[in-house]
């Protein structure tokens, strides 16, 4: 089976734990306005067999278990390439590799043969309520999101949230109450949640795919005061 992949990093350290080959799959069906792979939207054509990411991640296993590394899924929105995502964890997993899955939980609906062979979920929050989710991802998804986080609350698989903060759009105390509240209410097995200072770093990939850029007049979210939220979201999850 053949899947469209946009790009493979092998010495990734920021999408899971330890030294990770991350596998960036080509499609999503959000538009993000801070999205920061905006030329993995599309679907290209087919250029990766499930053989040939397995013999990539099999070269790296040394590096894997001095560290609990492993591969990572990400995009794009690797769930709506779900066949060849499926096949890819079942040959890894044989190879007794860590799997860890990036993704928005908005996929094409059963996942429950993939939660076999998925050891992390990264799940990318978008926002909370409907109208912010519409707001920074230009589509009307958030309870198909709620209806992964469904299934994903079935299973054991450990959770990393992973919320972008926004100058003017969430990096605020109420927003960050409503967010504490939220996980705590509705996802389970979350062993970690990451905010994630949005910047503007990706504004030239636009400019080169000839797409508008949302933020254009947004400045980079202060990492100082990021902190600060992350410290009051810190007081109200683990109180």
């Amino acid at each position: 089976m053949q899947g469209s992949i946009s790009s493979i990093e092998t010495f990734g350290l920021v999408d899971g734990p330890g030294i990770r080959t991350v596998v960036f799959l080509n499609g999503c069906n959000l538009r993000c306005k801070y999205c920061h792979n905006p030329e993995t939207w599309k679907m290209q054509a087919l250029n990766y067999t499930s053989d040939e990411i397995v013999k990539k991640a099999i070269r790296n296993k040394p590096y894997f278990k001095r560290n609990n590394g492993g591969v990572t899924f990400s995009g794009g929105e690797p769930l709506l390439q779900y066949d060849f995502l499926l096949e890819t964890a079942k040959k890894l997993k044989q190879e007794d590799i860590h799997i860890a899955l990036d993704t928005a939980g908005i996929g094409l609906g059963d996942y429950k043969e993939l939660f076999k062979y998925i050891d992390l979920v990264l799940l990318d929050t978008k926002h909370i309520t409907k109208e912010g989710y519409l707001d920074i991802t230009n589509t009307d998804n958030l309870e198909r999101f709620e209806q992964f986080v469904e299934e994903l609350n079935k299973t054991n698989i450990e959770v990393w949230i992973r919320q972008v903060i926004v100058p003017g759009v969430n990096d605020n105390k109420e927003y960050i109450k409503d967010l504490s509240k939220y996980i705590k209410e509705k996802i389970k097995n979350v062993k970690r949640v990451d905010f994630l200072p949005y910047h503007s770093m990706a504004k030239e990939k636009y400019e080169k795919l000839n797409i508008d850029y949302p933020y254009k007049d947004k400045i980079d979210m202060d990492k100082e005061k990021c902190e600060k939220l992350y410290k009051e979201f810190e007081k109200d999850y683990f109180k």
